[in-house]
């Protein structure tokens, strides 16, 4: 029994041992602490190995769980409550730091555009291209769509490739056409900042700034860029029957006729609140070429499954009149390009979309259609747009 326990300790002994190789000098530190009596061989290594898995610990466990007070966003009339993720719910802090991250410039490679740049505050954070413009002017894939009511979104970008918007954040950064900076760089530009450090240490109890942090407070941030309260909410979901001129209300029996315009099977509208969205991705023969190859694959990108080639997320029409050039490459100007899109039923393909066909709409249908389209226009809260200038890098 007693050369079995020996022989037990002997092989701690030789685990502890070969746990420190890779750290040759802590075995060597040991040793005048050893000659004083003060700690055993073992019992040295074992509080070596202690302080190091300490030390590791304290590098690994940086919290990015917001820390800061609470809030509750307010959506407007016509939206829902506005979801988000337990490990990120909205503060005070977080939606500041991720305002300032969204209009800082130093997230790109050469300090010249900010998420704001393509997002525009003034175009309803949407671009006024069909496809934006990165670093050196290299141009997208696709049209950057707005952010706005991006909260309600069950997936992120045109083909669903972010989860979140805590997974979305950080993407165009790193983008080679886009921002493309990667994201060590970015850190580290942030990680010199004596305001930032304030900020991240308001917001998540450290100064330490870290991707996940940042994705959060930006995700925070996009969370309160809300519009509704339009003239089509009033009327609905206000009670308000003026709101909506004779034209809007004849282009929203349109929108709404499934035999008609057909728009509220992809653009949805309920009973107490209307995303104008459905959240999924439709193939309406936009992505289709002259030729009739499709041009961009779209959730098939992600998916691999067949059915999804030339399919894209269906896009909120909320701001919609303020927000051109529309579908995924901006290939269409004008609200009235669209509808004439929709009505001729798309562009055939073998993956087109169930609900697109060719539908009979007289020249006043889809004017009335136009109309109600510019009743969606609604108000943005006041603290969305960019934080005191003299904190920006410009």
């Amino acid at each position: 029994m007693g050369r079995f326990v020996a022989a037990t300790q002997q092989s701690r002994e030789s685990a502890i041992q070969a746990a420190l190789r890779p750290w040759p000098h802590l075995d060597s530190q040991c040793e005048p602490i050893k000659r004083q009596g003060i700690l055993s061989s073992r019992a040295c290594l074992l509080a070596a190995l202690a302080l190091m898995g300490v030390l590791s610990g304290c590098k690994a466990s940086i919290s990015e769980m917001p820390i800061g007070t609470k809030v509750q966003i307010q959506p407007p009339l016509g939206l829902p409550p506005v979801p988000f993720p337990a490990n990120n719910p909205p503060t005070v802090e977080t939606i500041a730091l991720g305002r300032k991250l969204f209009y800082d410039k130093r997230l790109s490679k050469d300090n010249s555009i900010a998420c704001a740049s393509c997002h525009k505050p003034e175009s309803d954070f949407s671009d006024t291209v069909p496809r934006s413009l990165g670093v050196a002017g290299k141009q997208g894939l696709r049209n950057a769509p707005t952010i706005e009511n991006a909260a309600y979104l069950p997936v992120q970008f045109w083909d669903g490739r972010a989860s979140s918007l805590e997974q979305q954040a950080a993407v165009p950064i790193a983008d080679p056409l886009e921002m493309a900076q990667p994201h060590e760089i970015t850190i580290s530009k942030l990680g010199v900042d004596r305001e930032y450090a304030a900020m991240f240490q308001q917001a998540f109890g450290s100064p330490k700034v870290t991707l996940g942090r940042a994705e959060k407070a930006l995700a925070s941030f996009e969370r309160t860029v809300l519009t509704g309260n339009s003239a089509f909410d009033r009327y609905e979901y206000g009670g308000d029957q003026s709101a909506l001129a004779p034209a809007q209300v004849r282009g929203l029996a349109v929108f709404m006729d499934p035999h008609r315009g057909n728009c509220a099977a992809c653009h949805s509208v309920g009973p107490n609140a209307a995303l104008f969205t459905d959240g999924k991705f439709h193939n309406t023969g936009e992505g289709v070429g002259e030729d009739g190859s499709i041009v961009d694959a779209g959730r098939y990108h992600e998916t691999k499954v067949e059915t999804d080639t030339g399919a894209f997320m269906t896009p909120t029409l909320r701001n919609v009149a303020r927000t051109a050039p529309y579908m995924h490459d901006g290939r269409l100007k004008t609200l009235k390009d669209v509808v004439d899109f929709y009505a001729g039923g798309g562009n055939s393909n073998p993956y087109l979309d169930s609900e697109m066909r060719r539908i009979s709409l007289s020249g006043k249908d889809r004017a009335d259609l136009v109309e109600f389209l510019q009743s969606l226009t609604g108000t943005l809260p006041a603290h969305v747009g960019p934080p005191d200038v003299s904190s920006e890098n410009r």
